[in-house]
């Protein structure tokens, strides 16, 4: 059983940073391909951001490429979403996803509002 504890949400005006993290407790963290999603208010879930197992692979939406980085450290089970110049359309709730072969388990999220 995966679980993963999302943290690093909060308010931050437009043009600024948020470093989200990813705490996953498992066994066999490095075999997992990790990803971000985001749900912004009476929307649906969209991809965000993925990681390969072993981190060499990365994927964005194309609404946050040049300005998130997600990256992982296998050795603390975590995965990280660095968010920079964000804007106000960047305002949801961020959630983790953890997949292994067909399964996939989802995090309780973590609100991200940017406002001025």
């Amino acid at each position: 059983q995966v679980q993963l504890v999302e943290s690093g949400g909060g308010l931050v005006q437009p043009g600024g940073s948020l470093r989200l993290s990813c705490a996953a407790s498992v066994s066999g963290f490095s075999a997992y391909t990790m990803a971000w999603y985001r749900q912004p208010p009476g929307k649906q879930r969209d991809f965000v951001a993925r990681i390969s197992s072993a981190g060499a692979t990365t994927n964005y939406d194309d609404s946050v490429k040049g300005r998130f980085t997600i990256s992982r450290d296998n050795a603390k089970n975590t995965v990280y979403l660095q968010m920079n110049s964000l804007k106000p359309e960047d305002t949801a709730v961020y959630y983790c996803q953890a997949s292994l072969y067909r399964t996939s388990t989802w995090g309780q999220g973590t609100q991200v509002t940017v406002s001025s």
